[in-house]
């Protein structure tokens, strides 16, 4: 019987080459659709799964409450590690961290600057890394060590054993290579390529070994923890809450409750809202996630409007057979069994696209996917997707047509295209619904990075590079920077504790005139040196700049305007404010930019005169970039040969801010065309099943003397009030989710008219073109081929 069955599938099918063409292609692309954006969400939810018993593994966080706002970092003291050793006995593991930084490697006559991580010995305790060579218990037990990774290891010693050999680090310390492990890999959220010990950053720096008695309120470092197994998250979150408010005298720990974040949530919530995880990348994991099954929702409705209109013109072969003994269950499964081969032939088009367009989908999203072909259960999935599919599209058709009363179909009381006509429009303006409200979704996401990206940032990232400072390069600062301005090859050098489109560093004001009793403040804090904010472009305005070389400004400060703003200060020039029980003064105040996020408003910074540990430079518009670059290695090379020149363009880091909306409309707008295309396939299909319905019509209007294009209008008109009515329906609904979207953002557009009024305006032009074809043809069509079957 089944044989059978398929037989008679595949004679329809090859008899309607066509539609059945159509079906698959449609319904091939909606699955891999689904596939690929299921393959994606799979890979964001598989990160950091690969560590061994990862649901014991958190990170140690402060809510810091700040006039009732709380805010959480990830930053914390030396201090707390110890105490949570001694107080936790639910923890089995403490492990403090720097928060992963470059280093220069040097081995020979190769040179690396790569990142890498300083932690504590039970580091490894806590993250299994794979182990190549070496032990778990001692790889960080000796100080003058260091654990390399795979590739790095290759990079340095090349096919020879590292273990034993010594790397010399940033050229200071030679450690002894005691351990290689895997890399890591791209699913990781910590993302590092060698390990050195804790114990030997406290020897190697003094303000490290000094922070370790200093107290809790200075947050310089990360930590990590293991809970014993069977311990209870929610009893050690009470537990830390307030642990470190022992320390009364230090206004930071008084304001600060201790939180611990599941390693599972690292990835996928960043974001956190009254001191708890609120979201992140999550919203886009959901977010395309239901654009996935949206786009397969598409391609299962065209299957079943399409299906649904061929399969009655078979209306007398379901009469036929009831008539000579088919049961309805014999009907249903003849049809599923159609739409099951369809699925199947469907699937593996799927599978073609998928690993066609996989190496620019990785590369535009930043992942390594692959098709799991050896993973059982990636086959499990697919068959089940494949049966749920089959179902979704086949079932309407099939128990549709199998519940035709045979008495009626052979006397041919049944017309076909009739009974299913008002729910096939249903499911098409749902389909464009779906369509129209992705086009919105696209042009509301381009338009919000355009308008953050046109906003004025306060400072000028156009041709102005950074380099990372070390100890050597700081000795040689000022012959260096000499060097650099005499060559001709830049204009502007200076150096900063941050890059120029972020803060790294944040702090407490202790005190400021107006200050009201119990308040705290919170903001950024930046140590500048000479020409700081003339390199970077900023703007005063009031006050002064530092003077060059001028120890008098060591307690001076230049404020920006939301600091000034967020401190009340009317009159600030000359105020005095407490700074680590320091008194400073207000010398300056420079207009606001955007080094943070160009989204919200400028957040309060403090510019405090001192060297700092990157360098920022702007090339002469008089010079070619690479050749310039070029040159510049080689004066860098000249006061730094331990370490290899590198840079980095400020404008890509600034446009770096904006790399997860860009990616998110990208990819919209991809996914966006293939539902319209998906869509236009349908509707394809349907204006040629229309024509063919009334041929004999148009024949009979043309020989009254229609014009083509009446008749275009004639066989388009109810195609257009569908996209019309859906161009309705998908304007709120896509109104209403893209505001709460845009919630998120300080500065943002508004959504106009104008934006729906594009895109119905694109949706129709589409439908247009997409069924002008059929409905052209049918109109120049010769009326005598049609009426003379008759």
């Amino acid at each position: 019987m089944f044989m059978n069955y398929l037989k008679v599938a595949w004679r329809n099918m090859v008899k309607n080459k066509v539609y059945s063409a159509l079906n698959i292609v449609g319904l091939g692309a909606g699955i891999a659709v689904a596939m690929l954006i299921g393959m994606w969400v799979y890979y964001q939810y598989s990160y950091d799964k690969f560590i061994p018993n990862q649901e014991q593994v958190y990170q140690v966080r402060r809510n810091f409450n700040s006039n009732g706002d709380t805010v959480t970092f990830s930053s914390t003291s030396l201090k707390l590690a110890d105490a949570l050793r001694s107080q936790m006995p639910e923890m089995e593991y403490v492990a403090e961290t720097d928060q992963i930084g470059s280093h220069g490697l040097v081995v020979g006559d190769t040179k690396l600057y790569v990142a890498g991580i300083q932690a504590g010995k039970d580091f490894l305790n806590i993250f299994k890394y794979p182990m190549l060579a070496g032990s778990y218990n001692k790889a960080l037990t000796d100080i003058y060590s260091i654990i390399l990774t795979k590739s790095t290891a290759k990079a340095l010693f090349g096919n020879a054993s590292p273990i034993n050999r010594m790397v010399r680090v940033d050229n200071k310390d030679n450690l002894k290579v005691t351990a290689v492990i895997d890399d890591i890999p791209a699913n990781s959220t910590l993302q590092f390529k060698y390990i050195i010990p804790f114990s030997y950053y406290e020897l190697s720096q003094a303000w490290v070994k000094s922070s370790r008695t200093a107290g809790y309120g200075n947050n310089s470092f990360w930590q990590f923890v293991k809970l014993k197994q069977g311990a209870d998250y929610w009893q050690v979150s009470r537990k830390i809450r307030d642990i470190e408010k022992t320390e009364t005298s230090s206004v930071n720990a008084m304001n600060s409750n201790v939180i611990i974040q599941p390693m599972s949530e690292w990835h996928l919530y960043s974001d956190y809202k009254n001191g708890k995880a609120a979201g992140g990348f999550i919203e886009y994991i959901r977010m395309f996630s239901i654009i996935g099954i949206l786009v397969l929702v598409i391609a299962c409705i065209n299957f079943v409007n399409l299906s649904t209109a061929r399969f009655e013109k078979r209306a007398r072969e379901v009469g036929v057979r009831k008539t000579i003994g088919s049961t309805r269950a014999n009907l249903i499964w003849q049809f599923l069994t159609e739409t099951g081969v369809i699925t199947l032939i469907a699937f593996a088009l799927c599978l073609l696209l998928v690993q066609l367009a996989l190496p620019g989908f990785n590369s535009l999203t930043g992942t390594s996917i692959v098709i799991p072909f050896g993973n059982p259960a990636f086959w499990l999935a697919m068959i089940i997707g494949v049966v749920l599919v089959t179902m979704l599209a086949g079932s309407r058709p099939a128990f549709y047509l199998s519940a035709f009363n045979p008495v009626k179909v052979l006397k041919g009381s049944v017309q076909a295209g009739k009974s299913a006509g008002i729910s096939r429009k249903l499911l098409v303006v749902v389909q464009f619904t779906c369509s129209i409200a992705l086009i919105i979704s696209t042009i509301v996401i381009y338009r919000q990075i355009q308008y953050a990206k046109e906003r004025p940032t306060g400072f000028n990232v156009s041709r102005l590079l950074t380099s990372d400072m070390n100890e050597d390069m700081s000795r040689n600062y000022r012959a260096l920077k000499n060097e650099l301005l005499q060559s001709g090859l830049v204009n502007k050098v200076t150096t900063s504790s941050s890059p120029a489109t972020n803060v790294y560093s944040h702090g407490d004001i202790d005190s400021w005139p107006g200050k009201h009793p119990g308040e705290t403040v919170e903001m950024g804090f930046v140590q500048v040196s000479d020409d700081y904010f003339k390199t970077l472009g900023m703007t005063f305005k009031a006050g002064r700049d530092f003077l060059p070389n001028s120890k008098a400004d060591s307690l001076n400060v230049i404020m920006n305007e939301a600091a000034i703003k967020r401190l009340r200060l009317t009159d600030p020039l000359n105020q005095p404010l407490m700074l680590d029980n320091k008194q400073y003064h207000i010398v300056g105040i420079v207009k606001d930019a955007l080094v943070e996020s160009p989204y919200q408003s400028a957040a309060p910074v403090t510019y405090v005169y001192n060297n700092g540990w990157n360098m920022i430079y702007q090339l002469s518009n008089k010079t070619n970039d690479h050749k310039a670059i070029a040159e510049i290695g080689a004066i860098f090379n000249k006061y730094n040969p331990a370490f290899p020149y590198t840079y980095r363009f400020v404008d890509d880091d600034y446009n770096m801010k904006f790399s997860e909306e860009v990616l998110v409309g990208k990819l919209s707008g991809i996914f966006a065309g293939l539902a319209i295309l998906i869509s236009c396939l349908g509707l394809f299909g349907m204006s040629a099943f229309v024509a063919e319905q009334r041929i004999k019509e148009i024949g009979i209007r043309k020989v009254l003397g229609a014009k083509v294009s009446q008749l275009w209008l004639l066989l388009s008109k109810d195609f257009i009030l569908l996209v019309v009515v859906s161009c309705v329906i998908a304007s709120p609904l896509a109104f209403y989710f893209l505001q709460n979207w845009l919630q998120k953002y300080d500065y943002r557009i508004t959504i106009g008219p104008g934006i729906f009024i594009l895109s119905a305006a694109i949706a129709i032009a589409i439908t247009l073109v997409t069924i002008s074809f059929q409905a052209i043809k049918a109109a120049i069509a010769n009326p005598v081929k049609s009426l003379k079957t008759e």
